[in-house]
């Protein structure tokens, strides 16, 4: 039996006149990103006061009564794709793999294929039924940019088992920041809410309590570098996650004041850095949890690739 799609029912409040509509939107339903809610609003789907909205951008005047239905997303089905994997551990039950910058963790939209998802398609005879359609395997992910360790389950039993290590943050996971500015202090702790950038719902933020999920970061300073070396004050920064929220290192950088080099979401342009970073140099360094059937702790290590330049900084890690 089919379901069908949600309806929204909402008003607009007076002290919202002159808010443009995908905004209040984007605001009002957190679970809807501002470019689905663009596309329902396109498609006839937004009825404001009995009548299609017109366009994304018109503004309101307060009072108004607005209808949403939801249409369910095009499926997405992952296919096998014959693409390279840095494999650093695997068995019957799970897959560690050091993920290249570039490389989408799975299928979406904008990305129907040359994802890690099908080239663990490709490479493994068995994989998870995963948290969703089109992402078998994977346990957690690793944004587009962001290179490093990243484990896969080969079955459902493995998946549970270390899904449920995430969410209770058995496991461990260190990252690799290469951030500007120098951060005050040898170390320190961002314990610091985060949720849905009030305007931009492709961005997350530093929210006030209660507006967004807790995420906890900690953090030490490995070298810093004056100007002669990157071209601007700089630092090579290890961060440990104990909570797993959307960007969250990056996020918390920011919000430390020190935002990651080359994170143009997060970071904006910088002007002067030698060589300009091509992508945002943050990388999963190291990674530790417990074997899902066997329960022996296994350590992973994989060093930062060519575009972090800490050979030529003189860095040994």
């Amino acid at each position: 039996m089919s379901v069908s799609p949600p309806t929204h029912e909402l008003e607009v409040p007076p002290l919202l006149a002159a808010e443009r509509l995908d905004l209040f939107l984007a605001a009002a339903l957190p679970g809807l990103t501002r470019s689905r809610l663009q596309g329902l609003i396109k498609a006839g789907k937004v009825v404001l006061d009995g009548q299609p909205a017109a366009k994304s951008g018109q503004l309101l005047r307060g009072g108004e009564r607005i209808r949403v239905e939801e249409q369910p997303p095009a499926p997405l089905e992952a296919v096998a794709q014959d693409i390279a994997l840095d494999v650093l551990f695997e068995d019957d039950d799970l897959l560690v793999l050091n993920k290249p910058p570039g490389l989408v963790t799975h299928p979406a939209p904008g990305h129907p294929d040359g994802t890690l998802v099908n080239a663990l398609l490709h490479h493994c005879a068995t994989l998870s039924r995963g948290s969703a359609e089109a992402r078998p395997g994977i346990v957690h992910r690793l944004d587009k940019d962001t290179s490093g360790l990243l484990v896969v389950a080969k079955n459902d039993p493995a998946h549970l088992s270390l899904a449920r290590q995430f969410e209770e943050r058995s496991t461990e996971k260190f990252y690799l920041a290469l951030v500007r500015g120098w951060p005050r202090g040898e170390s320190g702790r961002i314990d610091a809410p985060i949720g849905r950038h009030r305007t931009d719902r492709k961005k997350m933020a530093v929210v006030a309590a209660g507006a967004g999920r807790s995420a906890l970061t900690t953090w030490r300073v490995l070298q810093r570098f004056g100007p002669e070396a990157l071209g601007l004050p700089a630092a090579l920064v290890e961060c440990q996650l104990h909570t797993g929220r959307t960007h969250q290192i990056r996020v918390h950088l920011k919000h430390l004041g020190h935002p990651i080099l080359g994170d143009a979401t997060y970071g904006g342009p910088v002007k002067g850095v030698r060589p300009e970073p091509a992508r945002q140099l943050l990388h999963a360094w190291r990674l530790a949890l417990a074997h899902p059937r066997t329960g022996q702790r296994l350590s992973f290590e994989a060093p930062p690739p060519a575009d972090f330049g800490l050979a030529a900084l003189g860095v040994r890690l």
